[in-house]
């Protein structure tokens, strides 16, 4: 769990140095969604849904049906694990200087 709470701290570093909006959403307590990701963020325009994991986690399927669901939404969503992170980085830096996302399959982008 350690692990997984030092690479959060990392990422979310990293979204606040770039300067995008995001929440911590923990859907363990009373009167909270399960299921819904770990950081939801906005940034340039995009709502962002990143579940995050440590190099071992696994992603429920509750958590994998409501990244499903972000992306039909037009929303960009996914399982982050440490060895994806400078990938992640690079999206959002891709997507602040051009509007889309790497892979944008929305129509009319």
């Amino acid at each position: 769990m350690a692990q997984e709470k030092d690479f959060e701290n990392k990422v979310k570093k990293f979204l606040k140095d770039e300067g995008c909006y995001f929440i911590k959403y923990w859907g363990g307590a009373a009167y909270t969604q399960k299921g819904i990701p770990d950081l939801l963020i906005c940034c340039a325009g995009f709502f962002l849904g990143i579940e995050l994991k440590s190099e071992k986690g696994k992603p429920s399927e509750l958590q994998l049906w409501n990244i499903e669901k972000i992306k039909q939404a037009g929303g960009y969503a996914q399982v982050l694990y440490p060895d994806q992170f400078e990938d992640f980085k690079a999206t959002i830096k891709f997507l602040k200087e051009y509007g889309v996302t790497p892979n944008d399959n929305r129509k009319g982008r």
